[in-house]
């Protein structure tokens, strides 16, 4: 597998990983993390994926000629409380839901830590939908962060409850 920055030209790809994730989110009861309509139905979502894409802080996945897996790497969002230190935020990892389990979304969160410690940050913080059963917290709390607080409605949806977590790195010296 090969992780590099995302292009505009991913972006139907990255896309359709988003609506494949949507499809067995609502199959399994868990609606409420994306909702239920495709992503590439909503404009918005897509203008999102591209602003991912335009701004180079999108990070695809690649096995062989397929686009596996995708997330977002820079700052954090608007709408999460802000650090006092230089940190890496992660958001909307995604992965093709008929790769699961073969360690695409792992790959991602080591490539996402890597890229930190490479530019001498020692956070690397995410957020994720915190409703349901809490899998998706319990995920990143299985791969090394730990839950540091709680947001609503960062999606426009009342409902909606996520988790913010934290992972320090160890960074590297910058050079001078």
């Amino acid at each position: 597998m090969r992780i590099r920055i995302g292009k505009p030209a991913d972006v139907p790809a990255v896309v359709a990983l988003y609506d494949g994730a949507v499809e067995w989110l609502a199959a399994t009861g868990r609606s409420g993390q994306w909702g239920t309509e495709p992503w590439s139905a909503n404009p918005r979502h897509v203008a999102r994926v591209q602003r991912f894409a335009d701004s180079g802080e999108m990070r695809v996945a690649e096995r062989g000629d397929a686009l596996v897996g995708a997330m977002r790497l820079g700052p954090a969002p608007r709408f999460i409380p802000p650090v006092d230190e230089p940190e890496l935020f992660l958001e909307a990892l995604v992965i093709d839901r008929r790769c699961a389990g073969s360690g695409i979304g792992a790959a991602l969160l080591d490539h996402a830590r890597a890229e930190a410690v490479q530019q001498g940050i020692g956070l690397l913080r995410l957020e994720c939908w915190a409703g349901g059963d809490q899998g998706l917290v319990r995920y990143y709390e299985r791969a090394g962060f730990v839950q540091t607080g709680r947001i609503k409605s960062a999606i426009g949806n009342e409902d909606w409850e996520g988790a913010i977590l934290a992972q320090r790195l160890e960074p590297r010296a910058q050079a001078c």
